[in-house]
């Protein structure tokens, strides 16, 4: 009686890993709006102060619907994103233009956080880099200060 129950037990958890294992069907997984983005970090590199402070993050959606990005919001006030408002359908390629305050010296490694109408409803992508110091400008040369003889030197 024990090797026919665990028999019929071994055979039960076969037939459930089996179900358990079987994947969805590609069109409930596919469904929906989708952001290819062509990189999800740009590296501003070592940049100069008051450098250009502009970066795109380019993407097209490859759903089979309309893509909305609902909000954009950078890690700190020294990170601004702007977005497109109207919905991105499908197919259509935009960008996400993102200006860091490069008057900040010093490295920097930075996010903005996406709320889109995907499944995966925010994304977050990564600024960085290093604003250098400007250099210093060369000593000029000394003033002329009058001799108190006022002659000549």
């Amino acid at each position: 009686m024990k090797k026919i129950l665990s028999a019929f037990a071994l055979m039960f958890c076969f037939a459930f890993a089996s179900i358990a294992q079987s994947e969805a069907p590609a069109s409930a997984t596919d469904a929906g709006p989708n952001m290819n983005l062509e990189t999800i970090e740009v590296d501003y590199g070592v940049i100069e102060q008051n450098s250009e402070p502009y970066r795109t993050f380019k993407f097209t959606n490859d759903g089979d619907e309309p893509l909305q990005i609902t909000n954009a919001k950078g890690s700190c006030g020294c990170t601004v994103p702007e977005y497109p408002k109207e919905p991105i359908f499908p197919g259509e390629t935009s960008e996400i233009k993102v200006r860091y305050d490069t008057k900040r010296i010093g490295k920097f490694v930075k996010r903005v956080t996406l709320t889109t109408n995907e499944s995966v409803a925010t994304r977050v992508l990564t600024i960085k880099g290093e604003v250098l110091k400007p250099a210093a400008e060369p000593a000029g040369l000394p003033e002329e200060k009058p001799s108190i003889l006022g002659g000549q030197r």
